[in-house]
């Protein structure tokens, strides 16, 4: 079965890609009749070297993304995961040097199709009088051995495309069109330059990269190009959805990037980076195209930790996505060993899209976590008690605990009929959060005090916006109690916990929510304000309208929260937060009675 793909046409999907780059971008232009693109101010660059590059589209944002002042003149895209035509590679030469330039140097991943095509054009325009040179980059470290075809040209490129800037030849006088004339050159694997130069990718090994991914990825059109169980990643792989090196057993990030170091850096690999202790490096983690950012930070995380522990100095660390392999949900790692002159070109300034606006200082060194904000003193509270009703309290919030981690997985399948089913784990992580708050000490005696840290506490760890109605119903029901604890007391505190749930979750009574629950309790409760008015007698009806308003909402239309853009007018099961709250309710009035308070 083919993958789904937002396309118009599948031999149309490169075209139209590279068209809608350039359409949003003021600074690039199109090449009549070729998949190529330009910078627009081309003219400027009389004078000036010409850098292009190009391969198959499927790697966005690479190339395209990297045309601009500092980086590329311009780019030659082929259809999916295929080498451009010989002539539109042609047709960008002779642009370039039909707007005034005096040479063009060709950048060109170490592929057999690039190589070819890319060589044949340089040789026409040569034979045109066009003076054209060509580096090849191989920058790959999955190989442990040396293959005849050399190193793959991966992620690396990219940062030969920042860094590699036109010298002096004896011949012309090529000026880069952001650095002055002398500055560097960086080649790579079987390139030559055409004047002095600082090797760079591949070809002396002073950078390299290594991907591993979670599955395949599929051209428009086509099936996924390799296949993997549950419990595997394939390490080493390309960009073109060929296999890697070796399949690996699913682990952890910390894991994962710890085998791709030590992959990366072993010396008995013909390929390896000689990354050391004291070694200065730029660390690219590049998203493959399907990985999720969440997963990209951990990534990001793991790999900075795994090489500081290592000794390494990162001096700069870019994370996102620059040579992507369509949908891969994979990453790739880059180092690349810098000096300070190297890093000047890193640091310089381009107007690229898609490179990124990244710090010129270490990552290795700074402090990058600040001290919390002090809390403010508690002031005294005149309502405070003694220890027989902390105790009681800890009855009744371990009884509400055990109560929802036993709903944990009925919670989460009502909550899948109308959100992402995670109900139950949310109400499930505020409790564990309270237990472990028990167990570090008695809780306030004070029930204004002992609601406020709740409020903070389940802010803080339970999360969503359960998590948030739930901090502020507590915050706003602490406030009435910080005068009197009386019946009439705690009538008032629901009272104000429902309004502020209703001020800022914008929910009624009716719209579906934990609110309804709640509410129904509520008013129930009003006759706690009446002169001998009864607990027990009280709470028990407060808790069956509870229950009998949260199986209500069965046959209620959603009118707040995720369930409201679910496409169907009513939905067959209970709201999950309305059963969770009926379930607290019903949790603390059985705790309660049990102690005969």
């Amino acid at each position: 079965m083919t993958s789904k793909k937002l396309v118009n046409s599948v031999a149309g999907c490169a075209d139209d890609a590279l068209a809608g780059l350039v359409a949003c971008n003021p600074n690039l232009q199109l090449l009549q009749g070729h998949r190529v693109a330009l910078r627009s101010d081309l003219d400027s660059l009389k004078g000036r070297v010409a850098l292009l590059s190009g391969g198959g589209s499927g790697h966005e944002p690479a190339h395209a993304g990297f045309i601009g002042k500092g980086m590329l003149t311009g780019v030659i895209a082929g259809a999916v995961f295929t080498s451009p035509a010989v002539g539109s590679i042609l047709a960008a030469i002779r642009a370039v040097a039909q707007a005034g330039t005096v040479g063009t140097l060709l950048i060109v991943k170490n592929y057999t199709g690039d190589r070819l095509n890319f060589g044949l054009a340089r040789e026409q325009a040569r034979a045109e009088g066009i003076p054209v040179e060509m580096v090849v980059i191989g920058d790959d470290s999955a190989f442990t051995v040396l293959k005849k075809a050399g190193r793959r040209g991966l992620c690396g490129t990219v940062l030969i495309h920042k860094k590699l800037i036109p010298s002096l030849p004896s011949t012309h006088s090529w000026y880069s069109d952001s650095f002055p004339p002398g500055a560097y050159l960086c080649v790579g694997a079987g390139g030559r330059c055409p004047g002095r130069g600082r090797c760079g990718a591949g070809g002396d090994h002073k950078s390299g990269t290594l991907g591993v991914s979670l599955a395949s990825c599929s051209v428009p059109g086509s099936k996924p190009t390799f296949e993997l169980s549950a419990d595997e990643v394939e390490l080493g792989l390309g960009i073109h959805g060929e296999a890697g090196v070796r399949r690996i057993k699913m682990a952890t990030a910390d894991k994962i990037v710890a085998i791709m170091l030590d992959h990366m850096t072993n010396s008995s690999n013909v390929s390896h980076v000689p990354v050391q202790s004291g070694s200065s490096v730029v660390l690219m983690v590049n998203n493959l195209g399907g990985l999720s950012f969440l997963e990209l930070g951990i990534i990001a995380d793991a790999a900075v930790r795994s090489l500081e522990g290592r000794g390494v100095k990162i001096a700069r660390a870019l994370v996102g996505t620059f040579m992507s392999a369509l949908e891969m949900p994979g990453i790739s790692l880059t180092l690349l060993l810098v000096d300070e002159p190297l890093l000047k070109l890193i640091d310089a300034d381009t107007t690229a899209s898609a490179w990124p606006n990244m710090a010129k200082v270490s990552v290795t060194g700074r402090t990058w976590i600040r001290a919390a904000p002090t809390e403010p003193l508690e002031a005294p509270d005149s309502t405070a008690t003694g220890g027989t009703d902390s105790k009681q309290m800890v009855l009744v919030l371990e009884r509400v605990c055990t109560t929802l981690l036993g709903l944990e997985e009925h919670l989460n399948a009502l909550d899948r009929a109308a959100g992402d089913g995670d109900c139950g784990t949310t109400h499930s992580r505020a409790a564990r959060a309270i237990q472990g708050w028990l167990k570090e000490g008695q809780p306030p005696a004070s029930p204004a005090q002992l609601l406020s840290k709740l409020s903070l506490l389940l802010l803080e760890k339970m999360g969503g916006s359960s998590g948030a109605l739930y901090g502020l119903f507590l915050t706003a029901a602490a406030q009435p109690l910080k005068a009197k604890t009386d019946l009439p007391a705690w009538s008032a505190a629901m009272d104000a916990g429902l309004e502020a749930m209703q001020k800022y979750g914008k929910a009624a009574p009716g719209d579906r929510t934990m609110l309804d629950s709640l509410w129904a309790a509520g008013q129930e409760l009003q006759a706690w304000k009446s002169p001998g008015a009864n607990l027990f007698q009280i709470l028990t009806k407060a808790v069956k309208s509870a229950e009998a308003a949260a199986e209500a909402t069965r046959n209620m239309e959603a009118g707040a929260g995720r369930a409201s853009y679910i496409s169907s007018a009513r939905l067959d099961q209970p709201d999950p937060g309305a059963v969770a709250a009926a379930a607290i309710l019903r949790a603390i009035l059985e705790a309660l009675q049990g102690q005969g308070a």
